[in-house]
């Protein structure tokens, strides 16, 4: 009797929103944001660690989504709307490979299996990744959300993108009552955001692949949380926030652009030479350098965001020039001041008779590049 009240309270009061990896950066943010809404009665975040970051009136679970403890949580906080935020390819608390890989893959299986249980879910907001689509040399210009990938990632955070989204369209065929919208976020980038590729970018000097420059996109982190709050809620009117989207930046980056708005100088090796680089990286504990992540940075990925503006109805504020551009203000001057870099690249392009003076496929800030609705990307400088 006393669950049936409150079943009845929560009805009459608001949304009682369930948000894992709180314990993270976006994790945190997020919390603090979507309590704010009017209609949200009350935020219960999960995660397997404390978190270092305040997280407002929430009320914190301590619990790891890989163990069956998270079907009760559900049902003792009579939860009815869950935004899955613990898919991610970086550890915390000191775990490794192992841990992230269970947490992305088993946590959510456990997770899904919890919200079939309960009567009350009746929205599903899951976290992934355009790394679903992989990187390979015949990929489309432009991938939308229907794409097959021309080639499956073989493992890494990629992998566990493609298997976590996997169970969650067998959760939408087993419980169709549920709203289940699959955000795939471009690379994430903002003043505070660690991933395997924010940690390549800093390094001193960026090792490349010999004669590839690839096409890059960004979302910034406050995009990010706009998004997630937008898919947690009712759609808005002439709106649809179920299914499946692709959210990134307007435009594009090539890596030469990125290494020089940084300051960092670049070496360009062989393929092999670099797979023997992020081995060496990977042993010291620099970067992640996982084979995805060469080849990202090899033949780039570039995505649609028609349907996430016509159908969900957003529209990023930050530009994917305009995300790197915020990101590299927080990460302090490279080796290299951005303009004598640029400087001595216009320099040996006048030596070699270069018929401009820019760099081919150099894109000024004030000018960023634009991907548009079309299947076809324009990368005028």
């Amino acid at each position: 009797m006393a669950t049936n009240g409150r079943r009845r309270k929560a009805l009459i009061l608001g949304k009682v929103v369930l948000v894992t990896g709180a314990a993270r950066h976006l994790g945190g943010r997020f919390v603090r944001r979507i309590q704010r809404d009017p209609e949200v009665e009350r935020v219960i975040a999960v995660d397997a660690v404390d978190p270092a970051h305040q997280l407002g009136a929430a009320e914190f679970v301590r619990a790891d989504i890989r163990r069956p403890e998270i079907a009760k949580i559900l049902a003792e906080h009579d939860v009815d709307t869950v935004v899955h935020l613990d898919v991610t390819g970086t550890a915390i608390g000191g775990g490794g490979r192992t841990s992230v890989k269970e947490t992305n893959v088993i946590g959510t299986m456990q997770l899904l299996g919890a919200c079939q249980k309960s009567p009350r879910i009746s929205r599903l907001v899951i976290k992934s990744s355009t790394s679903v689509y992989g990187s390979a040399p015949r990929d489309p210009a432009v991938f939308t959300e229907t794409t097959p990938a021309k080639s499956l990632p073989s493992g890494g955070f990629a992998k566990d993108a493609v298997e976590v989204e996997g169970y969650v369209r067998g959760f939408a065929r087993r419980r169709p009552d549920v709203a289940v919208c699959v955000l795939r976020f471009a690379n994430i980038l903002g003043p505070r955001i660690d991933s395997p590729l924010t940690e390549y970018l800093a390094l001193p000097v960026l090792p490349t692949v010999l004669g590839y420059d690839p096409r890059l996109q960004f979302v910034h982190e406050d995009d990010v949380v706009d998004v997630l709050r937008l898919a947690a809620h009712e759609p808005r009117r002439a709106t649809l926030n179920s299914g499946t989207f692709n959210v990134a930046g307007d435009g594009v980056l090539l890596l030469s652009q990125c290494a020089r708005r940084l300051g960092r100088p670049t070496v360009p090796v062989l393929l092999p030479a670099v797979t023997w680089v992020g081995t060496a990286l990977r042993t010291v504990g620099i970067t992640d350098f996982a084979p995805e992540q060469i080849r990202l940075l090899t033949h780039g990925r570039v995505v649609s965001t028609v349907q996430t503006r016509e159908l969900l109805g957003f529209s990023p504020r930050y530009t994917t020039a305009e995300a790197f551009a915020d990101f590299a203000r927080h990460r302090g001057p490279g080796l290299l001041p951005p303009e004598m870099l640029a400087g001595a690249v216009d320099r040996i392009a006048e030596r070699l008779g270069a018929p401009t003076a820019r760099p081919a496929g150099s894109v000024p800030p004030a000018h960023p590049v634009s991907v548009h609705p079309v299947h076809s990307v324009h990368d005028g400088a």
